[in-house]
């Protein structure tokens, strides 16, 4: 616990010092937070061309930085050092409970997928080729986990793959490791880690940058689909800024030439999106408490009952909300 908020400190540190400015002392100076999926140099070059073209299109300075953390990102954007941040689902599910964060796009696959999957790894050559494998084994393997931020890293195997087995990722294994997507699909590719969390679309851009790397690697686990990554914003942003930011988001891509920076960035063009993006994964939060809380040995009955009530109390609520959103959607569509 300690060092996970010595690195928060560290990251909101690093964003302070790596700033030049946040947007609310200079509202032309747009703070522009990317999490490093993979190194920073790989993806300046991917990001700028997109960075350069927002700056263009708004008027505004956009300024760039990348973080080793989705803490760093999050902890940036409550402290006013982080203006529009691309985060997973559940880093922005905490960007918008704490840090005064609000959804405005979504963005979409090259290939016209409507999200990607969270995946688990192994060496090809390795023994370990199902969850069961892993699982059965865990005692003597390495286990690369990912950011605890993370919706790919870390949300959705936690659920799918060890709270729905009542396992404890963190003390299952020989040892485990949290790290980032990449570091953790090439720790397992050098040997230097079992079993690891990673996703299809790093997969894809691994399989770009080093692919002799990804030809190492299989897949023993797959997830459910996952919504693609949000676009989160800082609602202390001006309306004037919020407008130009979300018309420049939802009009580019119509050119060649945008459509050429998407395609190095492997996305499509972007879609209007809200908060509302966030209810499957509030709703995969919740039922991962559940799980846990039910087979905690810690509560008491009387503490166990009243958290399984808050918590079901909550899913009711959130389901009552998909329902109403989806009679919407359907009244749209007749």
């Amino acid at each position: 616990m300690l060092n996970r908020i010595g690195r928060v400190v560290a990251s909101a540190a690093l964003l302070g010092s790596c700033l030049l400015g946040t947007a609310h002392a200079d509202e032309k100076v747009i703070n522009f937070g990317i999490m490093s999926t993979e190194s920073s140099q790989n993806l300046k070059s991917i990001w700028q061309p997109f960075l350069d073209d927002m700056g263009k299109k708004t008027g505004l300075k956009i300024n760039a930085t990348f973080a080793s953390d989705y803490a760093g990102l999050i902890q940036g954007m409550r402290f006013n050092k982080v203006d529009v941040a691309w985060l997973g689902n559940k880093a922005a599910m905490e960007a918008v409970d704490r840090s005064n964060g609000e959804i405005f796009a979504q963005t979409s696959a090259a290939n016209g997928a409507p999200g990607y999957w969270s995946v688990i790894i192994a060496r090809k050559d390795s023994p370990i080729n199902t969850v069961e494998d892993m699982l059965k084994n865990a005692k003597t393997l390495t286990f690369g986990n990912g950011d605890p931020n993370s919706t790919s890293g870390y949300l959705v195997p936690g659920y799918y793959v060890f709270a729905k087995n009542n396992v404890d990722a963190a003390t299952a294994f020989k040892r485990t490791l949290n790290s980032s997507h990449e570091v953790n699909a090439l720790s397992v590719a050098k040997g230097q880690l079992d079993v690891a969390t990673f996703n299809t679309e790093s997969w894809d851009r691994l399989e770009v940058t080093q692919p002799d790397m990804a030809a190492k690697l299989k897949v023993i686990w797959k997830s459910p689909l996952i919504p693609a990554d949000p676009m989160v914003w800082s609602k202390a942003l001006s309306d004037e800024n919020k407008n130009k930011i979300r018309e420049f988001f939802a009009d580019y891509g119509n050119t060649d030439e945008e459509k050429a920076v998407l395609k190095g960035m492997q996305l499509g063009k972007f879609l209007k999106s809200s908060d509302d993006q966030l209810l499957p994964i509030r709703q995969l939060d919740l039922f991962k408490q559940r799980t846990e809380t039910l087979a905690s040995t810690s509560l008491n009955a009387d503490e166990k009952a009243k958290r399984l009530k808050d918590i079901d109390a909550g899913l009711s609520k959130l389901q009552e909300r998909l329902t109403e959103l989806e009679k919407k959607n359907t009244a749209s569509a007749g």
